[in-house]
């Protein structure tokens, strides 16, 4: 008996030793092309495992019916899908009657690609921590990128460095650059980072809605930054509120021109800060009801505003706290717009011209304020502040930001407007209808956490003012009827395939770090190990086992 259980246990222990010392599956590169046929192709694609990198060499891949596949990295084994070096491999569909990809994806990334035509450009149909970068999606029937299947929280997505544009071809539809989320908090994006993208010619006649980016209501904690949006239908940034599922929403360092209708428009939740509007057709910024949101839990600072069609920011109706603070407005017409109720509402140290509430705002003069300002609604323009203008050092120090438009730290100066003041002028990106240059920034990702808020006054946020009640008296009597966007409106599908929706994603927020399912294993193996020779040596010394 004696022998067998000894046996028995060096058995375990050599088991144990041989799953420790068991090799991983290694990841594999594999290629596709051109010359391959297409459901070759997909069936590549859906044999893709925890760390493979998939190489799509340069050419155009044709698709006719679905192209559907599921790709699960892992947080050590993330999978990689990309064009070959030195190519824009694209994917071009003629017909619109399917979507070109639809897919699932977890740690995964898709870089450098170029989609075309179809109905809508990607339909993800799930996501936790996707990146899509660099990519190229344009004349889709309707939405460029969509992430609305019902039921499901889109973790951790990343949406960087893409240009998408002219959707709405062929009869159109919805046709937004970005649908993320769904209608009455059917599905949302949490913790998203939708930055240094630039989604353009979103206008076509065709298009019912045609927003740049639209996060819909319900999602929370997610980053939209150093776009540059212009030439839509509908408003240029759209957001709903987060109805109590996380952290408000963050919007800054935006260029935004030619939105068909407000620049920024946002139900509650949100930070929006150092954006830069030099031209909508209703209001630059409004903060109004839309779905199950009113305004509250909104921060609007440090802000440049130039040309619009209504005011520079209009705020309807207000059920919570809302703080505008430090925003540069040059209207024609209206400055600051207030309508309806706004019992919790802080206004100060906002600069320029146009009508505005008594207190709420100091005069300027354009082109006294600013290097090159102008009104003709798109670059190029220079809204960099002169050293003499009403700009320097005029707003309220408890509502400075880290950083600017540049991602220049502001080091608490409260210089009014989307720029720090420097001497020499613009350190940073010319502003123009391209892809946004970071890289003279000093600090490109610079206050996107949640924590930096734009606001030191715990009075504003908490709904109460510190101020001395200045927002108090800022007021026009009587309700204003909202009036664009009922939040209503639905995504159509075009086929079967795409009943939900779907758009792309990837982690803002890398997770704790962790050893992983294998690395369990082992510590677990080793620890059994030691454990049974523990045993047997003092059972040798017991003269039994």
């Amino acid at each position: 008996m004696r022998t067998s259980r000894i046996r028995l246990h060096r058995a375990c222990a050599a088991a144990l030793m041989a799953m420790v010392a068991a090799p991983t599956a290694e990841a594999a590169t594999k290629h596709v092309s051109p010359g391959d046929n297409i459901n070759d192709v997909e069936a590549v694609f859906k044999g893709l495992a925890p760390g493979d990198e998939l190489i799509v060499a340069g050419g155009t891949y044709e698709l006719s019916g679905l192209f559907d596949f599921n790709v699960q990295g892992t947080m050590n084994n993330p999978i990689v899908i990309r064009g070959e070096d030195g190519t824009q491999p694209h994917f071009h569909r003629a017909g619109t009657d399917q979507n070109i990809w639809d897919f699932d994806a977890e740690y995964t990334t898709i870089r450098g690609l170029r989609f075309s035509g179809g109905s809508a450009g990607l339909r993800v149909k799930s996501a936790n921590r996707l990146t899509i970068e660099a990519c190229e999606i344009d004349h889709t029937r309707d939405v460029a990128i969509r992430m609305n299947d019902s039921g499901i929280t889109y973790e951790s997505v990343r949406i960087l460095h893409n240009e998408i544009h002219d959707t709405g071809v062929n009869g159109g539809g919805t046709s937004e650059g970005m649908y993320l989320g769904c209608n009455e908090n059917a599905c949302r994006l949490a913790h998203g980072l939708i930055q240094g993208n630039h989604v353009y010619a979103i206008n076509r006649p065709e298009i019912t809605q045609g927003d740049g980016i639209e996060l819909k209501e319900g999602s929370y904690g997610t980053t939209i930054s150093d776009n540059v949006i212009h030439d839509t239908n509908y408003p240029c940034i759209l957001t709903y509120s987060a109805v109590g599922n996380g952290e408000p929403n963050i919007i800054e360092r935006n260029l935004l021109y030619g939105c068909g209708d407000h620049g920024i428009q946002s139900a509650a939740d949100a930070i929006i800060r150092n954006n830069i509007i030099l031209s909508a057709n209703v209001d630059g910024i409004a903060m109004q009801h839309h779905q199950n949101g009113d305004p509250a839990n909104l921060t609007v600072v440090h802000n440049t505003i130039l040309h619009t069609g209504g005011a520079g920011i209009s705020v309807r109706n207000v059920v919570g706290s809302v703080v505008v603070a430090n925003n540069a407005i040059y209207s024609e017409s209206a400055a600051i717009h207030l309508g309806g109720n706004f019992p919790s509402l802080t206004l100060r140290g906002n600069v320029g011209t146009g009508s505005a509430p008594n207190g709420a705002m100091s005069a300027g003069v354009l082109t006294n304020d600013v290097a090159g300002g102008n009104f003709n609604g798109a670059p190029p323009v220079d809204v960099f502040p002169t050293s003499g203008g009403a700009l320097r050092s005029a707003g309220d120090a408890r509502d400075v930001p880290s950083n600017d438009f540049n991602g220049t730290p502001r080091n608490g100066e409260a210089d009014v407007g989307a720029y720090a003041y420097q001497a020499g002028g613009n350190p940073g990106w010319p502003l123009a209808g391209t892809m946004k240059d970071t890289a003279a920034s000093s600090s490109p990702d610079a206050g996107t956490g949640a924590s930096d808020v734009g606001t030191s006054d715990a009075g504003a946020l908490d709904g109460g003012r510190a101020d001395g009640g200045q927002g108090s008296d800022a007021r026009i009597s009587g309700q204003d009827a909202d009036p664009t966007n009922d939040g209503n409106e639905q995504m159509p599908s075009a086929d079967s395939s795409m009943d939900c929706g779907g758009s792309c994603s990837c982690g803002a927020t890398e997770p704790p770090r962790d050893h992983g399912f294998g690395g369990t294993i082992a510590l677990t193996s080793l620890g059994i190990i030691l454990a049974l020779r523990r045993r047997h040596r003092a059972s040798q010394k017991r003269g039994s086992l």
